[in-house]
C-alpha cells in the first residue's frame, strides 16, 4: 500500500503546484456555474487531469473517479479524487483549500492523503497502519463531550429544506461548544480533526470525494466516523459527524432531534 501512497502524495503535490501557479492570475481563470453556489474553474480541472495523469500512469487499471471528470467505480481498485477542495475560497482568494486523493479497494477504504498547497502541509493515512500528519503519527485525544470543543461543520447553502434542521442543530451545538469555524473545506476540517485542529466535525450533503480521505485519517488516528444516525452510511449519504468516541457520540445526540426526513443517516 505504501508505493500507492507515495503516487497519490506525488499527484498530489503536483496538483497542488498547478494550483498555486494560477492563485495570482485569478482574474485570468475562466469559471463556471455548476449549481447554486457551487463553482468549477480551469484550474479545478487542470488540477484533476494531472492526479489522473499521475495514477494511470502508474497503475493503469485501476478505476477514477473525481469531482469534475467523474467516472465510475468498474474496477477493484478505485482512486476517489477532490482536485481542489475549497474552490469558492480560492476564488476569492482565500487562503483555505486542499487537493485530496483517497484510494478505496472493493469498496473499502484503504489510503487517503491530503495536501495543502498553500502551507505545504501533507496528511497521509492507510488502512491498518494509522495517520500521519508532516511525517508525525496522529492520535486523537479523547474528549468526555462537546462541551468546551472546538467543532467545525459545513453549511448546507444549496440544500434549502435543510436550512431550518441545520439551524436547529447549529443553536443546540453552539451553546455547549467552546466554539465552532466553518473553514469552506471539508477534507481540510477532516484533516484538522485527524491532527488536534478540531475536535470534531459535522455537515450535510458532502460528496465521497469531500471527505473520504479525511475519514480514513480520523479512523486511524483513533477517531470515529459516522452518519447522522451513528451509522457506517456517511459516503452514501454525504452526512457525516467525525470526532473521539466520546465526542462524536455525544455530537450524535445532540443534533438527533433535528434530523428530519432526508437526512436521518
Amino acid at each position: 500500500m505504501q508505493p500507492m501512497i507515495n503516487v497519490a502524495v506525488r499527484a498530489a503535490r503536483s496538483a497542488g503546484n498547478i494550483i498555486v501557479h494560477h492563485i495570482n492570475r485569478l482574474d485570468r481563470i475562466n469559471v463556471e456555474a455548476k449549481g447554486e453556489n457551487d463553482f468549477v474553474s480551469d484550474v479545478d480541472r487542470m488540477a484533476e487531469d494531472e492526479i489522473r495523469a499521475s495514477l494511470k500512469q502508474a497503475y493503469p487499471d485501476h478505476a477514477v473517479v473525481g469531482e469534475e471528470r467523474g467516472g465510475a467505480e468498474d474496477a477493484d481498485y478505485v482512486w476517489v479524487v477532490d482536485p481542489l477542495d475549497g474552490t469558492l475560497n480560492y476564488l476569492r482568494g482565500v487562503p483555505h483549500f486542499a487537493v485530496s486523493i483517497a484510494l478505496k479497494h472493493r469498496g473499502a477504504l484503504e489510503a487517503g492523503v491530503i495536501y495543502d498547497p498553500v502551507r505545504q502541509e501533507l496528511w497521509t493515512a492507510k488502512r491498518g497502519g494509522g495517520c500521519t500528519f508532516e511525517g508525525r503519527r496522529m492520535r486523537i485525544q479523547p474528549r468526555p463531550s462537546i462541551d468546551n470543543a472546538l467543532l467545525g461543520t459545513g453549511f448546507p447553502l444549496r440544500l434549502h429544506a435543510y436550512h431550518d434542521a441545520y439551524l436547529g442543530m447549529f443553536g443546540d451545538v453552539f451553546r455547549r461548544a467552546g466554539d465552532l469555524r466553518r473553514g469552506g473545506s471539508a477534507a481540510l476540517d477532516l484533516a484538522y480533526v485527524a491532527c488536534g485542529r478540531l475536535d470534531g466535525f459535522w455537515e450535510i450533503g458532502l460528496k465521497p470525494w469531500d471527505m473520504a480521505a479525511g475519514a480514513l485519517m480520523i479512523r486511524e488516528a483513533g477517531g470515529i466516523v459516522g452518519d447522522f444516525a451513528g451509522g457506517d452510511g456517511y459516503l452514501d449519504t454525504g452526512n457525516i459527524i467525525a470526532g473521539s468516541p466520546k465526542l462524536f457520540a455525544d455530537l450524535v445526540r445532540t443534533i438527533a432531534p433535528h434530523r428530519i426526513e432526508g437526512i436521518r443517516a
